[in-house]
């Protein structure tokens, strides 16, 4: 391999991409502009951490939380045929891989409430009701970033929704960070390109002010 050229060639593509930039956006079903949570803003104001910017939720909050994220990978379902004694396979179907995410967690609970709010909305435990798939499935979009941070490529996953979060390991004498693991299901997902991602970016910023 002659090294000039393969510098040549990462040059013409704009460099190598790099995994740690990237933006995650998504608008929760049952959020809005305003914080509506009253428990969340009594505590803010009990430990002395409450500011008016605590009455708004930022969209970007999501994405400067989330510390990590699976691009989810696709595959083709084959099925095996004979042809003059010859095993061929022809695809009939993909599937998609599980998205999983992995948040910071801050003082105010601020991400692990939202999730469990949004579980909650999904299946209630109290009520035993199964909420329907239009009132908490959200588009989720995941944007890869260059070292501008402009979007190089994303995709869009469709009616997606928490199917899992997990727990807190807490122990004494430990003052690690807590951080909080969220998978998700979809229908499908949907490779963008820079333009359509930003596009879907916005629509979900949308979601959140209207």
């Amino acid at each position: 391999m002659n090294i000039d050229d393969l510098k040549a060639t990462l040059n013409k593509h704009g460099g190598v991409a790099v995994n740690n930039r990237f933006h995650v956006i998504f608008t929760p079903p049952a959020q809005s502009l305003l914080n509506l949570d009253v428990q969340s803003v009594v505590s803010q104001a009990v430990s002395g951490g409450f500011n008016l910017k605590n009455l708004v939720n930022d969209p970007r909050d999501i994405s400067l939380l989330c510390q990590k994220v699976n691009l989810p990978g696709r595959s083709l379902s084959t099925a095996e045929y004979a042809v003059e004694e010859q095993q061929n396979s022809y695809p009939y179907d993909y599937i998609d891989d599980d998205c999983k995410m992995e948040f910071l967690v801050t003082n105010d609970m601020y991400i692990r409430r939202m999730f469990d709010n949004w579980m909650e909305g999904i299946y209630s435990p109290t009520k035993h009701v199964v909420g329907f798939k239009d009132d908490y499935a959200v588009d989720v979009v995941i944007q890869m970033l260059n070292k501008q941070n402009v979007p190089i490529y994303g995709v869009r996953l469709e009616k997606a929704y928490p199917k899992a979060i997990s727990g807190f390991d807490l122990e004494a004498g430990n003052d690690g960070l807590l951080t909080l693991s969220v998978d998700w299901k979809y229908d499908k997902f949907v490779p963008e390109g820079a333009l359509s991602s930003v596009v879907s970016a916005g629509n979900a910023v949308l979601d959140l002010i209207t």
